[in-house]
């Protein structure tokens, strides 16, 4: 497969050295695995989005008709597979309340509607070719089943899949889930990431958060 960004379907991007539009937000470490999707992240998986070097010299719908344009905010430690899509704000000039669903030019400046930031927070997976609709958020550590249409919010350490994607079980306990937004690893600084890492790649909430009271609290109240 010839591939404009991708040798090997084992290579990843990390987001933060690709993104250019200043309507994403992206945090560390979040990467993107879109060999297979053979498309870029910024005008492939994310669509419908002003703000790239073509939109911006092609109109500047900010400046012209004064919308307030969604944004999409990606946490930390997030990973986005191939054929991913994420639909954001520039297409919603569609109205079904409306006779006609058809976006007349002479009607854009009035008909656009924000649907709100879509959000996919720190450690959430979104697996293969599914589907984020504008104005999701997908909560903390969420998997998003591959194939999957989101569009609801999802919460946090929830698997969802199917379409549209419905709650397929939850990761941990609610007392589990409770300790790990306590946590909050993936805000931790780098060095104390590295050092949980054995931690992190286990089943144990406990141990980790035996270590989160001895090391990781000293760090940050100190």
């Amino acid at each position: 497969m010839n591939h404009p960004l991708f040798n090997h379907w084992s290579e990843t991007k990390y987001l933060k050295d690709i993104v250019t539009n200043p309507l994403i937000e992206v945090g560390e470490y979040s990467y993107y695995s879109g060999y297979y999707g053979n498309q870029n992240f910024e005008d492939g998986c994310v669509r419908y989005l002003w703000g790239d070097a073509k939109s911006q010299e092609l109109f500047n719908p900010i400046e012209q008709f004064g919308w307030h344009l969604d944004k999409l905010i990606i946490g930390n430690y997030v990973c986005i597979a191939s054929g991913v899509v994420i639909l954001m704000g520039g297409n919603h000039n569609h109205h079904s309340e409306w006779i006609t669903v058809y976006p007349f030019v002479e009607q854009i400046g009035q008909s656009y509607e924000p649907k709100g930031d879509t959000v996919i927070k720190s450690d959430a997976w979104i697996g293969m070719n599914a589907i984020i609709m504008p104005g999701v958020s997908i909560g903390e550590g969420a998997i998003v089943a591959a194939g999957s249409v989101v569009s609801k919010n999802v919460p946090p350490y929830t698997i969802v899949g199917g379409n549209p994607a419905k709650e397929i079980k939850k990761r941990f306990t609610d007392s589990e889930i409770n300790k790990l937004m306590e946590m909050r690893w993936y805000d931790w600084d780098r060095e104390l990431v590295e050092r949980a890492i054995p931690l992190l790649s286990s089943s144990s909430i406990e141990q980790l958060y035996d270590f989160y009271n001895i090391e990781v609290k000293k760090r940050y109240s100190s």
